[in-house]
């Protein structure tokens, strides 16, 4: 079977834009961000998406474009190596462990969005997010909205998930305005900006590695690296787009949506919520049920904020699904109708656990998935500068253009050196918090260092000769 590919540059970044936008813009943004002392984290998150996010966003093109596979196909067929390969293992396996959490947020909005036409949860939000969140019921709607991605991805690039993106991803932006200005409106809005916009610079200071580590994990959810995604979706681009251009235009729209998501939330959590940190994963469901439950017209203003936290959902849940997909396709041959059933049914397992434990749940969309993205974007990094190495170089500088060419070799020793250096040390400040050690700044880059040098010198060890494209079919 003919390998697919984008109908339109255009569709490859609002894909690209609604997998990244998602859950992680509208649920997990604003939690993260009251638990880690607003603008502090702000500040970090945006630094980090751009000088940090950009590049990895490249490297993860590259390695996509380069081979036209999937992850664990790409590194198969690029580096000739199990070690490698294991990397795209740890990209398909982390898609589904993402997809087993999401997907029950999704299921919690799906719920709600229904229950916005009779205001099911308008008595008692705190209440009725504690009855519903976890078990059968909860069950029931996270099946409901895997078998929506299940859909949508069975179509297809062009039909299913180009098509659906162009749609959803607009009405989205739109749907989101709109609400920015009604929250605007409402009694709290001043403190709420005031704690998202306001820099504090004594919370950083106080605690920076913790803030660090969290706000690194977010910018990687929310930009789809380190996960397998975006090597997925460049594997379907033609070699004459402009991988730069492409990357700077992804990440800006995401920052512009994030934003734009917090002048929607935090002023209607200050309005109507105990607290910005009122609810912790539940926050969206509590603080912001509690806006619509006081408000004229409360149950279409709920609809609506519902519908795009929804679509925002579904968005991403079929990026996360179009890797293992993408694997089964292009590895085994099998029929996408076939590899996606088949992918349906192990998620409604897996993610049935986390639907029935809030433990796990908890696990996985704090800490694990955060910790797994940072390894595999460090992984992409120093693949794509030391054992591709000029072919990335090349492959950067196919469609890039006079602006951007004269970057690509100081953007190959800078993913090469030091932004896995960097992600290395957020994972093991990261990692410190998790397990509760008080350890200092000077121990925690003595270990970044004691990683990332034989690492490196162990990609460039591996580096044998050309890496062109596979010339087998991709089929």
């Amino acid at each position: 079977m003919a390998r697919e590919s984008w109908a339109s540059r255009v569709g490859f970044i609002l894909a690209a834009v609604g997998s990244a936008i998602g859950l992680g813009n509208i649920w997990r943004f604003p939690w993260m961000t009251a638990e880690n002392g607003g603008s502090a984290f702000l500040l970090l998150y945006l630094l980090i998406v751009l000088f940090v996010g950009v590049p990895g966003l490249l490297a993860a093109f590259v390695i996509g474009r380069r081979s036209n596979r999937n992850p664990i196909g790409a590194f198969k067929s690029l580096a000739g190596s199990r070690a490698w390969t294991a990397l795209g293992v740890l990209c398909v396996v982390t898609a589904i462990m993402l997809m087993s959490f999401y997907s029950v947020v999704g299921g919690w909005i799906l719920r709600y969005f229904l229950e916005s036409a009779t205001g099911a949860y308008f008595a008692d939000p705190d209440a009725h997010f504690a009855a519903i969140s976890y078990g059968p019921e909860a069950f029931g709607y996270q099946l409901a909205v895997l078998a929506a991605t299940a859909v949508i991805v069975t179509a297809g690039i062009r039909r299913g998930i180009e098509a659906t993106t162009k749609v959803m991803l607009p009405g989205i932006v739109v749907l989101l305005a709109a609400l920015a200005v009604w929250a605007a409106q409402q009694p709290a809005a001043t403190q709420g900006y005031e704690f998202y916009l306001g820099f504090d610079g004594a919370y950083l200071a106080e605690n920076f590695l913790s803030v660090l580590g969290s706000a690194a994990g977010q910018a990687l959810f929310t930009l789809s690296i380190g996960g397998g995604t975006m090597i997925t979706y460049a594997s379907y681009v033609d070699d004459d787009r402009s991988l730069p251009l492409d990357a700077s235009a992804i990440a800006v729209l995401n920052l512009g949506v994030g934003i734009l998501a917090g002048l929607v939330l935090f002023p209607l959590l200050f309005s109507f919520a105990a607290g910005p940190t009122e609810g912790g994963p539940g926050a969206l469901f509590v603080g912001i049920a509690g806006a619509f439950a006081s408000l004229p017209g409360g149950r279409v203003l709920g609809a609506i904020f519902f519908l795009v936290v929804l679509l925002a959902a579904l968005t991403s849940l079929i990026s996360m699904l179009e890797i293992p997909v993408s694997f089964l396709v292009d590895e085994f041959d099998l029929e996408r109708s076939t590899a996606t059933r088949g992918l349906f049914a192990l998620v409604a397992v897996t993610g049935g656990v986390n639907a029935f434990s809030p433990a796990v749940f908890t696990l996985f969309a704090d800490h694990l998935v955060d910790l797994l993205l940072v390894l595999g974007l460090t992984g992409f990094m120093v693949y794509t500068a030391w054992v591709l190495g000029p072919e990335a170089v090349e492959e950067l500088r196919n469609g890039a253009g006079p602006i951007s060419s004269p970057l690509v070799v100081p953007w190959r020793y800078a993913i090469g050196t030091v932004f896995p250096a960097f992600l290395l040390f957020t994972f093991y400040a990261d990692v410190s918090v998790l397990v509760g050690l008080s350890v200092g700044t000077e121990l925690l880059l003595v270990a970044t260092l004691v990683t990332i040098v034989p690492f490196v010198l162990l990609a460039r060890r591996s580096h044998s000769g050309s890496h062109s494209r596979p010339t087998e079919s991709a089929d």
